[in-house]
């Protein structure tokens, strides 16, 4: 099974305080949408992918028509909304992978992971949560919880539904919970980007370190 990917980056980014849109912040020198779009690309199992935008992120937008992206402008009521509105006009009435574009950590590599569990959970949707002490340990803030069998957990921003489902009130859930760096790294605020970049820096150069020691 081959998927279509929606890379959500219409939201107003009230929390990240920067007169820049947040999917084009940079971060170690790329937009944050550049390094989800290098994710999506990379991935084995997305046939094709979508940039949503909105009357929110004019100038993210613009970037991605000048790169040749397909784009989808929404009306910008909000993340569901938009998801819906998206799924709706371009027909996509079949499984759909939905990602933040301010996810810089993504690989391929773990979206590959991520579909692969969908195929074999048997349910129409699947959420990816992350452990509030990952989010912790990297110095990021976690405004959106969702709460798991009694226990909060920080909303990853990645999520795979059945986009003929998209007209149901309730859809049954696959819960995916995982630490992967890929799923920790999610950028609030402008702090968050600055945090996130010295934890990857930081992360980098002990692979790096522990790699060496092993060819030694």
């Amino acid at each position: 099974m081959t998927f279509t990917a929606l890379i959500m980056a219409g939201g107003r980014g009230k929390r990240f305080g920067s007169s820049v849109e947040k999917p084009l912040a940079l971060f170690m020198g790329k937009p944050l949408i550049t390094w989800v779009v290098e994710a999506v690309q990379a991935s084995s199992k997305i046939s094709n992918f979508y940039v949503v935008t909105s009357p929110n992120t004019p100038e993210t937008e613009a970037k991605c028509l000048r790169e040749g992206l397909r784009v989808i402008r929404t009306d910008g009521n909000g993340y569901h909304e938009d998801l819906k509105q998206a799924i709706i006009a371009s027909r996509l009435y079949h499984p759909v992978l939905t990602v933040s574009s301010d996810l810089p950590a993504l690989t391929g590599k773990f979206l590959d992971k991520v579909l692969s569990i969908y195929e074999r959970c048997g349910k129409p949707a699947l959420t990816v949560l992350v452990p509030i002490e990952k989010f912790r340990e990297a110095g990021l803030s976690a405004p959106s919880l969702y709460n798991y069998r009694g226990v909060d957990y920080v909303v990853s921003g990645v999520n795979v539904l059945d986009g003929a489902k998209i007209f149901e009130e309730e859809i049954d859930q696959e819960t995916l919970i995982l630490e992967d760096v890929e799923a920790v790294i999610n950028i609030n605020s402008y702090e968050d980007l600055r945090r996130a970049e010295c934890f990857l820096s930081t992360l980098m150069m002990q692979k790096r370190f522990n790699s060496s020691c092993q060819t030694v």
